[in-house]
């Protein structure tokens, strides 16, 4: 008897939150020699990607670039503004909200944390009743993830600054975009951020590796007040080098700045508005799929109002096993890689086999997130998982645009 030839052999799709799909031209921009690190043509590019950095993440401010993932950055931004023994609130709704939280505890920093739990974004009233109870003003920074990438749920970080400047707390204001930049819409100077870190990884379409912090001149003034700063994460020779190698404390990560040009030219080319625009409606198609599926099946999107999820990652309930047998699935048969549901449930609790994600950022187009969830409903046909129709055919009626 022959067996059933697998249909996983072509180029793959990594359709996980991070690392993102990178683009040939990002690819080829790799593919040369090292270049001379003292002079010449990478002394250049790196001028030309402060200003481009900052286009994305609507700044007029300074930017420090860390050769470094998200965890350095969140580490970084930390060390540069808070001293050990200060205080910082976390209004977490995901992994990544305690994760920043941990990081603060490390450095010494007392973590205050508003958990919101996992299908919930900020109840605004909550951290104002947090900040208001501050009457010593001891809370020196309001750590704020705006995509948590384990829950997929979009945080108000500009109502955040409303809640802010209306209880007249002077804390800084530090916002997590490490998921959520050029995908979902990010402003940092119409937010009134103080601080903003993201990486290389996910919607700007580079390498992991890259990490960027950009800060405000109140973040400025509290650095300048800080006892001491690691002079590996101090921002200041990073954002106002007197010497190349200041800009990333050391050798430069030189095909990193390579690919990070070409992603630059590529968003520079669609326009940051229309890449939001993109984002955002093959979102919508994703949820289309999503609703229909779960109108007779477990599926579910972690999610409920759509106001509040992401438009770079989706988190998806099933119910245990089918998450992990779906995504075994799609890996094994055709080549497609779904994210795992992280942080969802306890490390060997079975539960956890009941979640999965998709990753819809940075080189994407309709086709590729057709074709995506075409294999998903292959996966739940094969599988025999129960699940609603009409899946696909709602999705091609948002991306018509109809």
């Amino acid at each position: 008897m022959t067996s059933k030839p697998s249909l996983r052999h072509g180029r793959p799709y990594l359709a996980i939150p991070g690392p993102s799909v990178m683009p040939d031209r990002v690819l080829q921009a790799m593919h040369r020699p090292a270049p001379n690190i003292y002079a010449g043509e990478v002394v250049d590019l790196t001028a030309s990607l402060v200003p481009d950095l900052k286009y994305v993440a609507g700044t007029e401010h300074d930017v420090a670039i860390y050769i470094a993932n998200g965890h350095g950055v969140w580490e970084a931004a930390l060390s540069n503004v808070v001293a050990p023994g200060e205080r910082v609130l976390v209004p977490a709704t995901g992994r990544f909200g305690h994760g920043w939280s941990e990081m603060a505890a490390g450095i010494g920093a007392e973590a205050q944390i508003l958990d919101f739990g996992k299908r919930s974004p900020w109840d605004l009233e909550r951290i104002a009743d947090a900040l208001q109870a501050d009457s010593e003003r001891k809370i020196k920074a309001v750590l704020a993830v705006h995509v948590d990438t384990s829950t997929s749920i979009r945080n108000d970080v500009a109502g955040l600054r409303e809640v802010l400047d209306e209880t007249g707390h002077p804390a800084l204001l530090m916002v997590d975009c490490i998921a959520s930049l050029a995908c979902d819409r990010v402003t940092m100077d119409a937010w009134g951020a103080d601080v903003l870190v993201t990486g290389s990884q996910k919607g700007l379409m580079t390498p992991p590796g890259l990490g960027f912090v950009f800060f405000g001149p109140k973040a400025a003034a509290a650095r300048q007040a800080m006892p001491r700063v690691s002079r590996y994460w101090d921002w200041v020779p990073r954002a106002n080098p007197e010497f190349y190698y200041e800009y990333f404390g050391g050798t430069a990560p030189t095909h990193h700045l390579f690919a990070l040009r070409a992603a630059l030219d590529m968003i520079r080319e669609e326009g940051i508005e229309n890449t939001w625009a993109r984002h955002a409606t093959l979102a919508r198609a994703i949820w289309a799929a999503a609703e229909a599926w779960g109108a007779d099946g477990p599926m579910e999107l972690n999610m409920p109002d759509p106001a509040f999820r992401s438009h770079a990652v989706t988190a998806l309930r099933i119910g245990a096993p089918h998450g992990t047998a779906l995504r075994d699935w799609v890996d094994q048969n055709l080549g497609l890689t779904l994210g795992i549901g992280l942080g969802m449930a306890p490390p060997g609790d079975p539960a956890w086999h009941g979640f999965f994600r998709i990753g819809h950022m940075g080189h994407v187009n309709g086709h590729m997130i057709l074709g995506l969830l075409g294999g998903i409903d292959a996966a739940l046909k094969a599988l025999e998982i129960p699940h609603g129709d009409g899946a696909l055919e709602a999705a091609s009626t948002v991306i018509a645009g109809l």
